[in-house]
């Protein structure tokens, strides 16, 4: 796991106890799960529409944002990161590198799905 991530989370789980008036960390924790979730959402849109328009820079500085809303999220659930990645290591092995199954093995029934993924569970 990257450093900058673990940084990332340890300041952002440490900020949500300040006051939100002089934290935007904090704000965005009191301002709750919803707030939360529509921020990622809104920078998720923001990368995708600077890739469709091959703004290769603004990209990457969306990206930032994504990654800091991701971890705001994580942290309000109380998810470390490493957790993250020990599930990817975890389809890495049972899948391959690409984490899961093609669509057309899904289809056919061969997915050996964990009973801890509600997605895969559903077939999706």
């Amino acid at each position: 796991m990257s450093d900058a991530i673990k940084r990332l989370y340890a300041a952002v789980t440490l900020e949500r106890g300040q006051s939100p008036k002089l934290s935007r960390t904090a704000k965005l924790f009191s301002d709750g799960r919803t707030k939360i979730a529509k921020k990622l959402v809104e920078e998720a849109s923001e990368v995708s529409l600077e890739f469709v328009t091959n703004n290769r820079d603004e990209v990457i500085h969306e990206s930032v944002d994504l990654i800091y809303n991701w971890i705001v999220l994580l942290s309000e659930m109380g998810i470390r990161p490493a957790e993250i990645w020990e599930e990817m290591d975890r389809r890495e092995a049972e899948y391959g590198i690409a984490g899961k199954l093609p669509k057309s093995d899904i289809a056919a029934g061969n997915a050996n799905r964990p009973p801890t993924s509600k997605k895969k569970a559903s077939g999706e």
